[in-house]
């Protein structure tokens, strides 16, 4: 699957992000705490430079709590970088706790004369918008379930002295790692019309057997689990009547609601990928991206990726 969703108001976020740079204090980058490595663009990573930054993990109250540490220890293995993993439900406390980080970060700063300037970043649908409106304590970005709704900067004044420059969600043009592309759609960062969600929740079945097979058991009641994530589908599609006429499975009403149960918890606190896994996707990028530089007009068969 090669995913390209590049809308023109991400390429001028881009352009004026890197207009703006020199006079950012402090990055905060807004992740998916279930896909820390796949909603990390890396463009951030080019434009920052030597820049602070604070990763924040948003929606760790539906990740997995162990992964969740475990990438906060690695991503902060990083020179530079802070991270910290928020949720919904401690809105008051995490906002001050957030804010507190970022003048900690740039301890130069933070009066009347010397203000310390943000910039927030993040791809689409991870928060980003919810999170500005509980730092500023009042709504001031438009937040929703789709991806893309940021579509222009602004610049917000925080307690404390801090300005925050706010930026449209951003994609890059192509994902170099497949699997990324697909986590992405898993978790509703693509927009659902961008791919076939049957193709989408096969992934995730794949995952889920391997990584998470006591919650599958646990939400859809199997004594014993399918081999593959096919079988997977077609028992569940079963269970939930997900049936057309002659019997069969209808496959996209059972993505929908596989999906749509992990998106929201409903199948419990999953996490997507571990920093082992994204240490050796990123070195099968850099060997592929290195070949295909030596080599421009070699033309490779790709197969789907394996999920784990």
């Amino acid at each position: 699957m090669a995913i390209q969703w590049y809308p023109g108001h991400m390429h001028k976020a881009q352009k004026e992000i890197g207009e703006i740079m020199p006079g950012v204090d402090v990055i905060i980058e807004v992740l998916d705490a279930r896909i820390p490595y796949s909603s990390e663009n890396p463009m951030v990573s080019s434009l920052r430079g030597d820049k602070p930054c604070i990763k924040v993990l948003n929606k760790s109250d539906l990740a997995d709590p162990e992964l969740t540490q475990a990438w906060q220890a690695h991503l902060e293995k990083e020179r530079g970088i802070k991270t910290f993993a928020i949720s919904c439900a401690q809105q008051p406390q995490m906002a001050s706790q957030l804010l507190k980080l970022v003048r900690q970060t740039v301890p130069n700063k933070g009066s009347a004369d010397k203000q310390i300037n943000a910039l927030i970043c993040g791809i689409p649908n991870v928060g980003k918008s919810t999170l500005i409106n509980i730092l500023a304590g009042r709504i001031v970005a438009k937040t929703g379930n789709e991806p893309a709704v940021t579509k222009a900067q602004q610049r917000i004044r925080l307690d404390g002295h801090i300005v925050l420059r706010d930026t449209p969600g951003m994609l890059w043009p192509k994902f170099d790692n497949e699997a990324s592309g697909y986590r992405l759609a898993v978790t509703g960062a693509v927009k659902d019309t961008a791919i076939s969600h049957d193709e989408v929740a096969a992934f995730a079945a794949e995952y889920l057997l391997l990584a998470y097979p006591t919650l599958i058991k646990e939400r859809y009641g199997f004594e014993s689990l399918p081999e593959s994530e096919i079988e997977l589908l077609e028992e569940i599609g079963r269970k939930r009547g997900c049936l057309v006429r002659g019997g069969h499975i209808d496959f996209t009403k059972v993505s929908t609601i596989v999906l749509n149960e992990l998106r929201d918890a409903t199948l419990g606190r999953i996490t997507l990928e571990s920093p082992e896994m994204a240490v050796a996707e990123q070195a099968a990028v850099d060997i592929m991206l290195a070949e295909k530089a030596a080599d421009p007009n070699k033309q490779k068969r790709r197969k789907r990726p394996r999920r784990y």
